[in-house]
């Protein structure tokens, strides 16, 4: 039972709620510069479909910096060297990540549950760091106007100098910070599909009328999205899954097997999508970073990657501080102060997309006449596919490892 796993708890310096990327790099951040860290996760494992695979190269220099690169690609990965696109029949070039000044200039599609496996492994070395799973935190402790700790589900408590919430976008901590809503016109199904006939170029992403169908190749399955407008779930099971699986038929020769491995609605899963922000990160004793404190939309696939930039900003302005014994609340605020520009920036830009392709493509009944001016142009002039290499493989202010090592 979750109750025996959860009980006796000890106190802890940084108590980290949320196992995902954020709370497991923060945990081998923190508990590398001798801090005691525990990490609480609700999950038995880390075995979980459907989630953010891509490893940008921004996090792939992070782990260079920390001397674990080698080993965390020897973690079962696909390697993306370029992103193309399928457009209105024809195969676009949309960015070249090789030309990237970084250690590994690619994306790592590799399972999230290898990811966090390998941080945890390595968390594992370091004597001041702990991972308490089958554990869920569902509300703070408060006393004096401080956050002290947090209440497990199964009635525990766990005391903390500093409580750090990394539990996505439906976290508890989130309650009573000032919140930024965004907006998405999309959501999507997830679902996978047998690899049978390999693709004629290294497409990622199908856009024609009234279509948005993205492949992410997990070497013998695509993990595929169907994206769909917001609220429409309900009216496309209506039309029935045979309905569906013929719609996704008529994607390509990559989706030709879904009969394969989805023979019922149960086999396809809903991502309702959600972009929003807080605007403070923090109260006395708690720090909300990731997932929890920006809800970002799959384009780019770089909220794992956001998330984990947090993480290092996170170690970087407070492990040094708290490994000395000194009071982490003054500084909160630097965390926020340093990550919400490119949080707004990052958001910024997904909401031009969804207004300018996303939500255009979606509502289109027109035959596509082609791809766009601009995506023809990067197509045929190598140096702009940069542009876009950049943006999504590094992000706006990546960050590097400035947390000491005990």
């Amino acid at each position: 039972m979750p109750g025996k796993v959860c009980q006796p708890m000890t106190d802890t310096d940084v108590l980290i709620v949320g196992g995902g990327p954020a709370g497991m790099v923060a945990g081998l951040l923190f508990a590398r510069a001798g801090v005691k860290t525990l990490v609480l996760e609700k999950h038995g494992d880390f075995l979980r479909d459907f989630r953010g695979d891509t490893v940008h190269p921004s996090t792939l220099r992070i782990f260079d910096e920390l001397g674990m690169l080698p080993d965390l690609l020897k973690r079962p990965h696909n390697r993306v060297d370029e992103l193309s696109a399928r457009i209105g029949g024809k195969t676009i070039k949309v960015a070249d990540f090789r030309h990237l000044k970084v250690p590994a200039p690619y994306i790592a599609l590799m399972p999230q549950w290898e990811f966090l496996d390998f941080v945890a492994e390595r968390a594992r070395r370091y004597p001041a760091f702990t991972l308490r799973q089958t554990c869920e935190a569902v509300a703070p402790i408060e006393e004096d106007g401080r956050v002290t700790g947090v209440r497990t589900k199964d009635g525990g408590e766990v005391r903390a100098k500093l409580v750090i919430a990394c539990d996505g976008r439906d976290s508890h901590f989130r309650t009573g910070l000032p919140l930024t809503t965004v907006g998405a016109p999309m959501d999507v199904f997830w679902f996978r599909i047998p690899k049978i006939a390999q693709p004629d170029n290294d497409s990622m992403g199908v856009f024609d009328t009234g279509v948005i169908f993205v492949l992410i190749d997990r070497g013998e399955y695509w993990q595929c999205a169907f994206v769909f407008a917001k609220g429409a779930a309900e009216q496309v099971q209506a039309q029935g899954i045979e309905a569906f699986k013929e719609r996704v038929r008529a994607i390509g020769p990559e989706t030709a097997a879904i009969d394969e491995s989805v023979t019922s609605w149960d086999d396809v899963k809903l991502l309702t999508v959600t972009v929003d922000r807080l605007e403070t990160w923090d109260r006395p004793g708690l720090l909300v970073i990731g997932d929890a404190a920006h809800a970002m939309s799959p384009i780019g696939g770089v909220g794992i990657n956001l998330a984990i930039q947090d993480a290092v900003a996170t170690a970087n302005l407070l492990a040094g501080a708290m490994a000395k014994g000194e009071d982490p609340d003054p500084l909160l605020h630097k965390v926020r102060d340093r990550r919400i520009g490119a949080v707004r920036i990052t958001q910024g830009v997904q909401k031009l997309v969804q207004d300018n392709v996303v939500e255009p493509v979606l509502s289109s009944t027109a035959p596509m006449d082609g791809p766009p001016l601009i995506a023809r142009l990067l197509n045929r002039v190598e140096l702009l596919r940069r542009i876009p290499a950049r943006a999504v493989g590094m992000g706006v202010r990546p960050e590097h490892v400035r947390s000491p090592e005990a």
